[in-house]
């Protein structure tokens, strides 16, 4: 009985899983960056909920997105224990991850002064699936 509850909780587990295409592959599981301005949510202002395009854990109200002309989706505040920051491999750039499937989001920088919170989650459109309200 007790594998048979591993193998439906297995079963379960992969069918959260999303199938990603080559490009988010490269983006989400090698750690890649899409080129700036070409992302869909660079410019996208819709009410809603930003998820994890792997495993749909939400990870951004789309109320702390903002215009940081940088090239890619910009958020000034993640949803409590969504996101996970890593020291990325350079050195000195904080890597985000989805802190439930360790998807590759982009990278965190503070004290820019763009917003009143003074931070940036620099995010890849192509690590998201947005969601509307």
């Amino acid at each position: 009985m007790k594998k048979l509850l591993i193998l439906l909780s297995i079963g379960s587990f992969l069918m959260a899983q999303t199938i990603l295409t080559d490009k988010e592959r490269y983006i989400i599981e090698q750690k890649g960056t899409e080129a700036p301005f070409s992302g869909k949510y660079n410019d996208f202002y819709e009410d809603g909920v930003y998820h994890c395009k792997k495993c749909k854990e939400p990870l951004f109200k789309s109320k702390a997105k903002f215009n940081s002309k940088s090239g890619w989706p910009s958020f000034d505040d993640a949803i409590e224990g969504a996101v996970k920051e890593l020291l990325d491999k350079d050195g000195y750039r904080t890597e985000i991850v989805c802190a439930n499937c360790g998807a590759h989001l982009g990278h965190v920088f503070k004290g820019e002064g763009f917003t009143k919170k003074n931070i940036r989650h620099c995010v890849n459109s192509l690590s998201l699936e947005f969601i509307e309200e």
